[in-house]
């Protein structure tokens, strides 16, 4: 396809240019995650909770505001991230309780 080339998108019912439509199929995969401010997070990245929260199946453990966690890994779902802590194994925690450090 050359750049004159348009093609229908069928999710917007509109004539695109070939580039946008390779762009789009690009991007279809990867999904976006935010912090509580609204930073984009990545794996790898290490993000600070902004909240008291309990760990439910932990015995009554809190995690207290401040904490940092380093190294998270993104799951695929916009509004989780897969964590490691020192005493906690298998942490998913919400987007919307943490903030990139």
């Amino acid at each position: 396809m050359s750049d004159d080339d348009f093609v229908f998108d069928e999710a917007t019912g509109e004539w695109i240019s070939a580039a946008d439509a390779a762009a789009r199929a690009t991007s279809a995969g990867t999904v976006e995650v935010r912090d509580a401010v609204g930073n984009r997070l990545a794996d790898g990245d290490a993000v600070t909770l902004i909240k008291d929260l309990k760990v439910k199946g932990a015995g009554g453990q809190t995690l207290k505001r401040g904490t940092v966690i380093r190294s998270i890994r993104l799951t695929g779902d916009p509004q989780e991230i897969d964590c490691r802590h020192d005493s906690i194994k298998g942490l998913v925690l919400r987007a919307e309780f943490v903030k990139k450090s």
